[in-house]
């Protein structure tokens, strides 16, 4: 039986060996880095815990665990693999970013829509108004503009409302824009947001998301392919 050491959530013992009874393979990075959620017992306390589990390359063969499962190996996963976590509360129904949106954008709507899960309402509110901000600054122009002060392009309540006005952001995500509203107001600095409120600033984000990047990269993808069938169909 293959072990694994680390630090037990459920006794709080660091350190300590756990005996790895299952494996369940959640995917590859890099054509050989194995992801693995890990089902492991503690010793000490004889209880479980999913650990999630990442191969590392310190000079063995990269594609072991294409011909063999970890659980064969006659010594400690933790030769072969870091532990990135363990599943929890957090991992439970968790909200995914649309396809295609830039990493730093998608790496703040995952830290959202965690405290949403975890109904931390005030910080998942904070997440998701992070979110668009860093996904809306670039549409405005960089020059001095008739119309656009200092304080429209800090807040993005009063950003937004320029985009729509102006015609850079279409009209009918405007009422669904309703949630985020000016000078932070809609609850997120004053600590008192709902999940309701929390839900809809997500809703939002999501539509917007896909507006500026799900929905144009899926077109550039189709009209690639359109392109390469009609040179195939040339040659």
């Amino acid at each position: 039986m293959a072990d694994l050491v680390g630090n037990c959530p459920r006794c709080r013992i660091d350190r300590i060996t756990f005996d790895v009874n299952a494996l369940n393979l959640i995917g590859i990075t890099y054509g050989w880095q194995h992801h693995y959620e890990a089902f492991s017992v503690c010793r000490n306390c004889q209880k479980s815990t999913v650990f999630v589990i990442v191969e590392q390359h310190k000079g063995h063969d990269i594609h072991l665990f294409d011909r063999e499962s970890p659980l064969d190996v006659r010594n400690s996963l933790n030769n072969y693999f870091n532990i990135s976590g363990y599943i929890n509360l957090k991992d439970h129904g968790v909200n995914n970013p649309p396809e295609y949106v830039p990493d730093d954008v998608a790496l703040i709507f995952r830290e959202g829509a965690t405290c949403l899960n975890t109904e931390c309402w005030n910080a998942a509110g904070v997440m998701f108004r992070t979110c668009l901000d860093i996904a809306t600054r670039p549409l405005l122009p960089s020059e001095e503009v008739a119309g656009l002060n200092t304080k429209m392009r800090r807040d993005l309540g009063l950003r937004l409302q320029w985009l729509f006005e102006t015609g850079v952001l279409p009209s009918d995500l405007q009422d669904l824009a309703a949630c985020v509203r000016e000078d932070g107001n809609d609850g997120a600095h004053q600590g008192n947001l709902s999940r309701q409120d929390v839900e809809d600033i997500m809703d939002f984000s999501v539509a917007l998301l896909e507006r500026l990047f799900t929905e144009p990269r899926r077109i550039e993808l189709a009209k690639t392919r359109r392109e390469e069938r009609r040179a195939g169909r040339a040659d």
